[in-house]
């Protein structure tokens, strides 16, 4: 395991402003061990969901549901849901306790454990593809919901790590696959590395 470089720690994570800390973890890496394997991927694209007066949010209106009750703890702590019943989606917890803001980590670049990463994902040969959406970056890094409600300050099964070498502009847009949420779908709230390959396709 990765024990030598910089954990984010909770002050990181109750950050107020979940639209900026969506921002903020581009560019944060990813670590996970998993099954005796050891992963890091650094995150290229995210989302952001607030608790208020954001209809896509799973916990729009005080929604307190057994699936959201991870939502209203203080942040750092990973929020993992099933998604149509097949794809895993990470959520990263913010703010604090009783807010309900998470961000939705969407596409990943890998940086260590490559080969582990393909061979859960069943490809022989790397590219953007392989880790370019929510439920591919899962897979990708062996997050299932097993690691719901971890604390990702305290883990050592997954957990993120800082990256001040990666500079680059940040694009911002609306999120995508969220068209129920009427006027909240125009939100600019999903962020990415302008020119990075690893970032999902809008169909």
């Amino acid at each position: 395991m990765n024990v030598t470089k910089k954990r984010l720690t909770r002050s990181f994570f109750l950050n107020p402003d979940v639209v900026e800390l969506a921002q903020s973890l581009l560019g944060k890496v990813i670590c996970t061990y998993i099954d005796g394997f050891y992963c890091e991927a650094m995150i290229t694209e995210t989302e952001a969901y607030s608790g208020k007066n954001d209809k896509a949010c799973h916990a729009h209106m005080g929604r307190h549901t057994k699936r959201t009750a991870i939502m209203y703890e203080e942040g750092g702590h990973a929020y993992i849901y099933l998604c149509y019943g097949i794809h895993h989606l990470f959520n990263i917890v913010t703010s604090v306790k009783g807010k309900a803001d998470a961000v939705l980590i969407r596409s990943v670049e890998p940086l260590l454990g490559a080969d582990v990463m393909l061979k859960r994902r069943n490809f022989k040969t790397g590219s953007p593809k392989v880790y370019s959406g929510p439920g591919r970056l899962t897979q990708a890094l062996g997050i299932d919901k097993s690691l719901n409600g971890v604390d990702l300050v305290n883990s050592d099964s997954i957990y993120l790590i800082d990256n001040d070498q990666y500079v680059e502009d940040i694009v911002s847009t609306t999120r995508i696959g969220i068209d129920y949420a009427e006027e909240d779908a125009l939100l600019p709230w999903r962020f990415y590395f302008s020119g990075n390959k690893y970032v999902s396709k809008v169909k």
